[in-house]
């Protein structure tokens, strides 16, 4: 389980993403509802108008809306935009568990305490349907996804598939009056009675949860008993799969997969599960020490998965999604998630042998695993990671030797050549030129001479991801969850830190023909300069994974494996170059090409100790207190008396009389210059006598 956003708050009880925005809703046990942005980490807004808990919350597919139920028996519409609770909605006598937006029709379904399941319309504001038939309380109800079909689970240790067709030809209802107080509705006399479709039967206590799956007919569902079923239905009946035991507490929650053929699962055992659906055995276990889940819930369009627990929430997803490839050349090799063609699960890095035409893909799944493929040879696989260290062999990082690392080097038939023991403990490899490796042990990365068996460097750095050498392998980016280190490559010796502080560094490369990183976040492409000035090239609607940069285009994957090329403007961080390398030459082509302009880089260049080009920089018609203050600073007594004389105000003059006094001490060696000096003290003296009188 990958977490990506983590919350410390009271116990959760609903959840619910944005379909759109990177936001998650959760309702909390205390009577709150809190808005979040999962990636920004931040807290965007509350919402507090229910008396007691709320254990049911829903975003609208499209509309800037959302839904509530808690235990003060209320149902409230809210307009996240304007921060209003547009109406609420009675009806229920008891607690209510659950509430759902439909995806097409202006509805919401409703589970309750007293026994009974509702369906509301919305826009007339009124309820439409009361589907009773269950006999202790109603946990959960859920619309199906495509079907006109609509599941609940409950304590009467059923689960009930309801049929709501009838309901789509039911003549609508005119909306509510504006001097509705409050928008409080009154039972309609027609309600719609629904028709009960299957009841499943198998479990030994009250049932929970219950969901469908999005495409096939099947339903899985978590009870009281421990016991997580799985269901199948056909058009006239429905009967029980298999049942899935591992839960040593009730199961509170339980869904399928959106995009990987899993079910997952949690309880108030303090753990979720995931188990394989067709296999129907389970492949990982996530524990917290002391926080029971309670919820769970599925981003409609990504692969994140979100848990309400007692003390907060999780966003999390399985599996990470960044494609394991390797650049060789002018060639792109990479892994994509086809059992058939790579029989290793989640690759995690590529390494390319072009001479042997040798392929070494690596996972660090269950210890860590590797594949070698060949051209003209079957594959063959191991344990532990592994990188190409020459053209016809490789390093394996074998852990199984006990407490001592150990480097075992095979050859292309994976003969072991040789063993080579570590001095320090050591997590991951990576290449480091003909010879040579980075190992990446406790809070640092230290460079291992394969030959000499020595360290010839280290760099304390939080725990990295991903190594990105230049063209040349003189210089070095060492990628962290949120830290990049730009190195040499001699000694390690590091060029600059940079921190992206609530967000995620997801890839980099070197453009090598101008010694500048650029690297990707979630949402953005961003440079950094040697000397750590960084700053953002373009906005990104989804993650990429850089592969090449050249020039003016970035070469990237995308999380489906697929090449993409887009077109950056490299201006600014050229700019930015030219000024740090002081060619000033090329800034100045840049200016007058009008191929820079703004504030933000007249601030730059005063900043980094360039007054005197970003006097140049700055319009004669401009904002003359700036081209003033940049006069003075850059000592052009010239244009500083000429603007001076346009602001005409005592403070300015002030500040002129002050450097002028500073320049004449400077120019005393010179006659010319000392009478120049001289000129300007007496010109601002006598102007300031003249604001004096």
């Amino acid at each position: 389980m990958l977490t990506k956003f983590e919350t410390s708050s009271n116990q959760v009880r609903g959840l619910s993403f944005h379909p759109k925005r990177p936001w998650i809703l959760s309702s909390l046990h205390t009577g709150v509802i809190q808005l979040w942005d999962y990636r920004m980490a931040t807290l965007i807004d509350t919402f507090e108008e229910h008396d007691g808990p709320v254990r049911g919350v829903h975003f609208h597919i499209s509309q800037p809306l959302f839904v509530s139920g808690g235990d003060d028996y209320k149902i409230k519409v809210w307009n996240y935009k304007t921060h209003k609770c547009l109406f609420t909605l009675l009806g229920h006598l008891d607690y209510i568990r659950t509430v759902q937006f439909h995806h097409e029709c202006p509805w919401i379904v409703s589970a309750s305490d007293d026994q009974t399941i509702r369906i509301w319309n919305w826009q007339s504001r009124t309820c439409v349907s009361v589907l009773a038939g269950h006999n202790h309380y109603v946990m959960c109800a859920s619309f199906h996804p495509k079907e006109d079909l609509l599941v609940s689970a409950s304590l009467d240790q059923t689960v009930r598939v309801w049929d709501i067709a009838p309901l789509r030809n039911k003549k609508k209802t005119p909306l509510a009056d504006d001097d509705d107080i409050m928008g409080l509705t009154q039972m309609n006399s027609d309600l719609f009675d629904a028709t009960v479709k299957y009841v499943l039967e198998g479990h030994d206590r009250g049932v929970n949860w219950a969901a469908f799956h999005p495409t096939l007919p099947l339903i899985v569902s978590g009870a009281d008993d421990r016991k997580v079923k799985l269901w199948r239905t056909n058009e006239t009946k429905a009967w029980e799969v298999d049942t899935l035991r591992g839960h040593s507490s009730n199961v509170s929650s339980v869904m399928f997969h959106a995009k990987h053929d899993v079910i997952v699962s949690n309880s108030e055992d303090k753990t979720i599960r995931v188990w394989d659906a067709t296999k129907r055995t389970e492949i990982k276990t996530f524990r917290r020490e002391n926080d029971r889940f309670w919820i769970l819930a599925a981003h409609p369009e990504t692969n994140l998965l979100a848990a309400g627990h007692d003390s907060g929430l999780i966003v999390f997803k399985l599996e990470r999604e960044r494609p394991a490839f390797a650049l060789s050349g002018d060639s792109l090799l990479y892994a994509k998630d086809d059992s058939q063609v790579i029989p290793i699960q989640r690759p995690r890095a590529v390494s390319h042998s072009p001479t042997e035409n040798a392929v070494l893909i690596s996972s660090d799944l269950d210890g860590g695993s590797y594949e070698l493929g060949m051209a003209d040879a079957n594959r063959v696989s191991g344990g532990g990671s592994a990188v190409f260290i020459t053209p016809k062999r490789f390093a394996v990082l074998d852990k199984s030797t006990g407490q001592e690392e150990v480097l075992v080097v095979k050859n292309l038939k994976k003969e072991v050549v040789k063993k080579i023991p570590l001095p320090i403990p050591t997590y991951a490899i990576f290449y480091a030129g003909t010879g040579a490796l980075l190992c990446r042990c406790e809070g640092k990365v230290v460079m291992f001479d394969l030959t000499q068996r020595l360290v010839l460097g280290e760099v304390h750095t939080p725990s990295v991801r991903h190594v990105v050498w230049s063209n040349d392998m003189e210089s070095v980016a060492l990628l962290s969850k949120h830290t990049i280190i730009l190195a040499s490559k001699k000694e390690l010796v590091i060029q600059c830190t940079l921190h992206e502080t609530t967000t995620r560094v997801k890839s980099g490369a070197w453009d090598d023909d101008n010694g500048v990183f650029i690297y990707t976040t979630l949402n953005h492409v961003k440079y950094c300069l040697p000397n750590g000035d960084s700053g953002i090239i373009r906005t990104l609607d989804v993650p990429i994974y850089i592969t090449k940069v050249s020039s003016d285009k970035i070469f990237c994957l995308d999380r489906d494996g697929r090449n993409k090329e887009i077109t950056v403007n490299a201006t600014e961080y050229m700019f930015k170059l030219a000024l740090m390398r002081k060619r000033f030459d090329h800034v100045a082509r840049m200016i007058e090409g009008s191929r820079i302009s703004g504030q933000a880089m007249v601030a730059y260049m005063q900043q980094k100790g360039f007054p005197e080009v970003a006097l140049h920089f700055v319009e004669e018609e401009g904002d003359e207190r700036v081209r003033f203050n940049l006069a003075i600073e850059s000592g052009n007594m010239s244009v500083a008396v000429a603007s001076a004389t346009k602001i005409n105000e005592k403070h300015e003059w002030r500040l002129f009389a002050k450097e002028a006094t500073l320049v004449s001490s400077s120019l005393r060696t010179s006659r010319r210059g000392a009478s120049r000096g001289c000129l300007f003290f007496i010109l601002s003296l006598v102007i300031l006598k003249s604001f004096q009188s």
